[in-house]
């Protein structure tokens, strides 16, 4: 088993590169533990989107990532870039012997995720990829239940991601809705659903896709669906669409099984809807407090998330969601796209 050094005695030293939308999310998250986090720079091309975060935080800001990397002890970088940049940066990360947090996904082709799991092997450094809804309180206690075989045989799983994202939202940047950079309604925005698939249910057998670019003017699906089967013999089904009228309306999950019946809705499953099991927990009494509001997709995840990468750094816990972990996601991912333009089952795993 690989041993990394363990970070103790002092703050952590960590960076953020790209200072767009998401970010903020790992701003907060970072000042939600100021005594283990001290935040040394931050790294944005955009001049303008530089200025507010160093004005901001008050650090000192790099245009150039390389720039950063010289000039700053730093001990762990968060990438918030957009995705196609991700392994690039990784492996120029990982090589300057700093661990890396990865934003989802971790890339947008199969060949460069395995990239950055090796680059950062090969470094012996840390590649954390963010899946901050696996933290939210709803899905623990589904996890939970799963991890307890509390449905018995699972027999049917249905995922739906029913957002809204309008042609602005595209136009905001170039690289939004491009295959290279960004990746479409499953690759972006429903990427942590996507995770439920083998998080929750487990890998993966067969998977057929159908896609489409129904309404915005973008390279990229904005709609499709999928049929799933698991190695469990489990069958499901996931819709999405970026067009639904007039805001966003659900992200949910619905499990059947031989013992239990759960169905976790809401705007981002935030909602346990459901819950009947054929054995009483503890823990039932749990759900309705469980649930809560939100007007955010992201949830609430990511200082939970950042939690583990302090646990981990300072030796105290393994990652929640490792590099490989991330590539589990990707490749279900990868598979579906498959799936879709060439109008065939695609069998996992992608590689043997």
């Amino acid at each position: 088993m690989r041993h990394y050094p363990v970070i103790e005695g002092r703050k952590i030293r960590i960076a953020v590169v790209g200072c767009g939308r998401i970010a903020k999310n790992h701003f907060v998250s970072i000042e939600t533990y100021p005594e283990y986090f001290e935040l040394i720079a931050v790294c944005e091309n955009d001049k303008k989107a530089l200025t507010l975060a160093t004005d901001t935080y008050k650090v000192i800001g790099y245009l150039s990532l390389t720039d950063m990397l010289e000039k700053e002890q730093i001990d762990v970088i968060s990438i918030c870039t957009p995705s196609g940049i991700h392994p690039e940066q990784a492996e120029e990360i990982a090589k300057a012997g700093v661990h890396v947090i990865s934003e989802k996904p971790m890339a947008t082709r199969w060949s460069d995720g395995v990239r950055m799991v090796k680059a950062c092997d090969n470094a012996g450094v840390r590649l954390f990829v963010v899946k901050q809804n696996r933290r939210n309180a709803t899905l623990q206690l589904l996890k939970r239940a799963v991890e307890e075989k509390r449905f018995g045989r699972i027999y049917m799983v249905n995922l739906n991601v029913f957002w809204t994202r309008p042609q602005e939202y595209y136009d905001q940047a170039e690289w939004r809705g491009t295959w290279e950079l960004d990746g479409g309604a499953f690759m972006n925005q429903a990427s942590h659903y996507v995770d439920l698939i083998d998080w929750l249910i487990g890998p993966v057998d067969k998977i057929q896709a159908m896609m489409g670019t129904l309404e915005r003017d973008i390279e990229v699906e904005d709609t499709g669906v999928l049929n799933i089967k698991w190695r469990s013999g489990a069958m499901g089904s996931m819709s999405v669409t970026m067009l639904s009228y007039p805001q966003n309306y659900e992200g949910s999950i619905t499990i059947l099984g031989e013992k239990g019946t759960v169905r976790v809705g809401g705007l981002a499953v935030n909602k346990i809807q459901d819950w009947q099991f054929s054995d009483k927990q503890d823990y039932d009494d749990e759900v309705k407090n469980a649930s809560y509001e939100t007007t955010l997709v992201y949830g609430f995840g990511h200082p939970l998330y950042y939690k583990n990468v302090i646990d981990v750094l300072r030796g105290e816990a393994e990652p929640e969601t490792d590099g490989r972990e991330g590539l589990k996601t990707l490749e279900v991912l990868i598979a579906a796209y498959l799936s879709a333009r060439d109008g065939k089952t695609v069998s996992l795993p992608l590689e043997y």
